[in-house]
């Protein structure tokens, strides 16, 4: 199911992704190393060096603020999806039916007539 084009969102699936990202960690044998406690750890740490490059921006100015950093944003923000696809690999989760159960969860939660353009947790919403 491994893409032969260049993958893009609008053609991609996650499946194919997985399938992908499983093949490599075959070759490398490093499914050892893949728990989902380890795999929970690496997500965090993967999403805070996507952190790590907006630290000390400014709201109003340049997003990342040194622009040589700018590419990595793309390697970071990839390295945290294959990392979590790892972890639901191992968890069994099926993520896109995760998020979609999660969407509808919000949906029920943050009303749009009461939650638009409002930043409360939704037990504060009145």
């Amino acid at each position: 199911m491994t893409p032969t084009a260049p993958w893009s969102d609008e053609t991609t699936p996650l499946l194919a992704i997985r399938e992908a990202l499983r093949g490599f960690n075959a070759d490398r044998e490093w499914g050892q190393y893949h728990s989902p406690r380890n795999l929970a750890m690496a997500v965090s740490v993967e999403a805070n060096e996507l952190l790590e490059l907006y630290l000390w921006c400014a709201d109003e100015g340049p997003q990342p603020a040194v622009a040589a950093r700018a590419p990595r944003v793309e390697e970071e923000a990839a390295d945290v999806l294959l990392t979590l696809l790892n972890l639901c690999d191992r968890a069994g989760i099926d993520l896109a039916a995760a998020a979609e159960r999660k969407l509808a969860k919000n949906a029920a939660r943050y009303p749009v007539e009461r939650a638009r353009g409002r930043l409360e947790k939704a037990g504060e919403l009145e």
